[in-house]
Formats: structure tokens, C-alpha cells, sequence
């Protein structure tokens, strides 16, 4: 495929990096030469704006298979997806980074006005970074939890903690509810995908796929006591703040928002029915001692600023608090960091945005459901096409690190073993390696 990119941004530099190798990219930036970090990336670069017609000509837009717009600007966005529809009928992406716009472009009513140059995608990172933020919250103790056919499979990620009943015990030796399997484990940052022999560790963080009573039985009876999610803490009154803190409302939940501009602690006292605004700074300690941050069931810090929130999240610490700590992060390269001080689970808008950028590249038999580990492993939406035999899963030939964790055969769900039979038709949802992806594709499709 022919992917016209325009932005040499951060998330521009993910998503040419992630695909380079097999597609063909072409980079559009106002820069003159692009930053020394795209220089081991095989793809061709104009220099220039994406929303000037001779510099998509220049970068032979007729040949294109998807327009990704994802400068800093979003107006600029906006005016390149609309010029490329001029010239030619393509795909075309538009990533912005303000509610207002997302609601304006995405709205069900410009259903009303459509003409041909209308944008097919609009992406708003912190919308995407929300949902996965109140997924987390949902589940106690997960560190990261995905939902695929409408919830009827799902994928939780738990570390494993000193008292853990699992610690230094043999995959193959664990008593999980039936309809669970173990696809995958980060231990030291490095994420593999175990057999039966493997012995976890604390620490480790383990990854569960299955059926959705399945994994809610295993987080009843090995990773919980019992507690739900009752109060939340959100240090940090933004876009995410004020569309996480409308869905915890929804669920139930009470919440504690603490923001340190005045303004915007109006807007938010406007817009949320329940929620108690705290006009201060989340880095203040008093603060957070006097509002008993420390005792809520989960700290969400979501500021626009990467070592604030890390700040928080040590101030949080410090209190003696052994709740959950959400963080977010821009920096991928800082997330790390951010775990090995105590942070519980870091999350990034990028990341979110990501995975739903990777679908829109795919075969239209594989999707990409879900990044784990920051990219690491990919879970793989896979259908099996009509000249494929049938085949016990124990005689599968992978050249890769791959787990098949669930098999869907018209509405019925299946969490297969060794001598399960795949045949043509099924799909299949594959924990595996994100460098194993295309062996995982050739062996099937």
C-alpha cells in the first residue's frame, strides 16, 4: 500500500516506523530536512505543505492509497485532507487535538450536509486514551484491559504482587476458571509469550485472554478481595478529565477533580452533575493530605504535562497510598521510568491512537485490535479463508510466537486447546510478537 503521511511529529514517526518495511511511505513536512531520528527509516519525504497542491504532486498523490494527516496543527490537518479530496478519491485520516473540532467534524449532523470532500476518519487522541482509562478503572487491580466481540472476549493484564497466589508457580501448574489462557508475560520490561514450564515471577506481568465471565471469575477469585471501584481521584481538569469524570458519574463512581485553573473549575462545575471540584495543584501536598487523596480506589494523573504527572503520582506515593496510580504519558520513552518509580499504569494517548491508525493500514481479513506493552505484542483479528484445510491447533507450523486465544465460528466462542480443529471460515483472535505479525499472516491468509 501507498501511504501519503503529513507531519513529521512524534506519532508520524510511530506510524512510519511501524509500517515502513511493508508499505510504501511518502513524509510531507513544512520543515526542510526531517529530524536526524527518520534518517533508518526507508521512506521518501517532500518538503512542503499537504495542503499545497504542488507539493502533492510532487509527492504523486494519485498513486496513494490513504492520506494521514497528523501535523501539530489541526487546522492545517483539516485543509490538507480537504485539498487531497480535490485531486484525488482517497482515504483520508485527520488527526485533531481540541473537543470542539473532534464534536464539529464527527457530529452526526454533518451527515446532513456530506459532499465529496468530506474527511473519512477523524482521530482525537485523548477521546481513544479516555476509554481506555475507564476500562482500566472498571476492573480493580488491572493494568490494562481490552474489550473485543462486544465484550464477549477480553483481555486483562495483572502484575503479580508478593502475596499473589500465582508467584513461583508453573503456568501449566495455575488453576484459572476454564475458558482462560495465558498469552503473555512482560518481566524486566520485556514481553515473551510463556509455555506450560514457564515459572512466574513477582513482579511479572502476566496478560489473560478469554471468555468475558471467564476473566471476570478470575478477577473475583485471584486478583481481588472482593472491593469494586468506589471513589476516584482525577488530578487534572482537561478533556480527559472532564469525559472520564461524566463516565465514572455514569457508573456510579464518585469523584474528586482537582484543577489548578479557576476558569476551567467553572466549566467543569457546569458540566459534571456529582463530581467535587478542587480549584489547587495537584503537586501540592497539604492539598492532597487534607482531600484524603491517598485513601481513593484509584489516582488518575492526566495534566498535559509529563513530569507533573509523574510528580503526582510520587506525592501520591509518599502519602502511603497503596491504591492504584494511573499516569499519563506523552513521552513513550519516559513510560518506563514512570513504572519503575511505582506507577501502577501508564497510559498514552498516542499509543490509543495508534492502534486505531494500524487497522486502517491492515488486510481486510486482519485487524489489529489492541498494542500491549507499549507495541511489543499485538492481539490479531484474523479470518480464515475458504481454501484453508482443516487443522488441529497442536499441528500448526508457527515460525512465530504466537497464541491462538480464541476461535469465533458463527455466534460461538471458543477458547481453544491443542486438539481443537480451525477450518476455514473461523476467526481468530492471536496474541503474538508485533515482529512476528507477518509470519502469523503468511501461515494463515
Amino acid at each position: 500500500m501507498n501511504l501519503l503521511i503529513y507531519g513529521a511529529t512524534e506519532l508520524g514517526y510511530m506510524l512510519a516506523q511501524r509500517l515502513y518495511q511493508e508499505h510504501s511511505i511518502t513524509l510531507i513536512d513544512n520543515r526542510e530536512r526531517l529530524p536526524e531520528k527518520f534518517n533508518n527509516l526507508d521512506i521518501s519525504f517532500i518538503s512542503g505543505s499537504a495542503a499545497d497542491v504542488d507539493a502533492l504532486e510532487q509527492a504523486d498523490l494519485k498513486k496513494s492509497d490513504l492520506f494521514i494527516a497528523c501535523s501539530s496543527l489541526d487546522e492545517a490537518n483539516i485543509v490538507a485532507c480537504w485539498t487531497v479530496k480535490k485531486i484525488v478519491d482517497i482515504e483520508t485520516i485527520c488527526f485533531v487535538r481540541t473537543m470542539e473540532l473532534y464534536r464539529n467534524l464527527s457530529s452526526p449532523k454533518q451527515n446532513r450536509y456530506q459532499t465529496p470532500y468530506d474527511i473519512d476518519t477523524i482521530i482525537w487522541p485523548e477521546q481513544l486514551l479516555t476509554q481506555d482509562i475507564f476500562r482500566i478503572i472498571s476492573v480493580p487491580d488491572a493494568i490494562d484491559v481490552e474489550y473485543f466481540a462486544e465484550g464477549r472476549v477480553k483481555l486483562f493484564e495483572y502484575r503479580i504482587k508478593d502475596d499473589s497466589v500465582l508467584r513461583h508457580t508453573k503456568v501449566m501448574d495455575c488453576s484459572f476458571p476454564k475458558n482462560v489462557l495465558i498469552v503473555g508475560i512482560t518481566r524486566e520490561n520485556h514481553l515473551f509469550i510463556p509455555d506450560g514450564s514457564t515459572l512466574i515471577e513477582v513482579d511479572d506481568k502476566v496478560i489473560f485472554m478469554g471468555l468475558g465471565p471467564a476473566l471476570d471469575n478470575l478477577a473475583a477469585s485471584i486478583f481481588q478481595t472482593g472491593n469494586t471501584t468506589k471513589t476516584a481521584v482525577l488530578i487534572g481538569g482537561g478533556s480527559i478529565g472532564l469525559m472520564l469524570a461524566q463516565k465514572l458519574e455514569q457508573a456510579g463512581i464518585r469523584v474528586k477533580i482537582i484543577e489548578h485553573d479557576k476558569a476551567r473549575c467553572v466549566l467543569l462545575a457546569d458540566n459534571l452533575k456529582k463530581s467535587l471540584i478542587l480549584n489547587g495543584d495537584g503537586t501540592d501536598l497539604e492539598l492532597l493530605e487534607g482531600e484524603s487523596v491517598g485513601e481513593a480506589d484509584v489516582i488518575v494523573c492526566i495534566t498535559n504535562n509529563d513530569e507533573k504527572n509523574l510528580l503526582c503520582s510520587l506525592l501520591v506515593k509518599q502519602l502511603g497510598s497503596d491504591r492504584r496510580i494511573i499516569t499519563r504519558v506523552s513521552n513513550e520513552r519516559t513510560a518506563h521510568l514512570f513504572e519503575r518509580v511505582g506507577v501502577d499504569v501508564v497510559v498514552s494517548p498516542r499509543e490509543s491512537a495508534l492502534t486505531e491508525l494500524l487497522n486502517r493500514v491492515q488486510a481486510r481479513d486482519v485487524n489489529i485490535l489492541a498494542l500491549v506493552e507499549g507495541g511489543q505484542g499485538e492481539v490479531l483479528r484474523l479470518t480464515l479463508p475458504e481454501s484453508f484445510p482443516d487443522t488441529k491447533v497442536m499441528d500448526l507450523k508457527f515460525k512465530a510466537q504466537a497464541i491462538i486465544g480464541v476461535v469465533k465460528r458463527g455466534r460461538r466462542l471458543v477458547i481453544p486447546s491443542g486438539e481443537t480443529v480451525i477450518q476455514a471460515g473461523d476467526l481468530l483472535k492471536i496474541f503474538t510478537m508485533a515482529e512476528d505479525t507477518e509470519d502469523v499472516k503468511a501461515l494463515f491468509v
